[in-house]
């Protein structure tokens, strides 16, 4: 069964850079959406979808990064979900305050998409 991978990005070239590198993980399925509020209703429950790691920026309309992971991390079925933040954010507090709310890796920009995708696949379940 393949594993799947939910892409959180509104820039469409960060996305398909994302989906590239990302997708030449082994038995890996991609989904994208453009933002948080997006990736809240794709994983939501009794929609019967399951992911097995997110990959989200924080700035992006509607619902972003910073929400999204603590919303997440507040439901129980998401406890263990690998969260990796790509941002283009150049505040330095950013990578304690991600990682304060749950996520698992942080890479701001210019984040290398060959190490957001090594990340990611030590990430996944087997």
């Amino acid at each position: 069964m393949p594993r799947s991978i939910l892409i959180v990005e509104d820039a469409e070239t960060a996305a398909a850079t994302l989906e590239i590198a990302l997708g030449n993980i082994p038995r890996v399925e991609i989904v994208r959406v453009p933002d948080g509020l997006r990736a809240l209703e794709y994983l939501a429950p009794g929609a019967g979808r399951r992911v097995d790691a997110v990959v989200t920026d924080l700035e992006m309309p509607f619902l972003d990064g910073y929400e999204l992971i603590r919303r997440l991390r507040g439901q129980s079925q998401f406890q263990g979900l690998p969260i990796v933040v790509v941002s283009g954010s150049s505040d330095p507090g950013v990578r304690q305050r991600v990682l304060e709310l749950g996520a698992d890796a942080y890479f701001p920009k210019p984040w290398s998409p060959q190490a957001v995708r090594d990340r990611v696949e030590r990430l996944l379940p087997p």
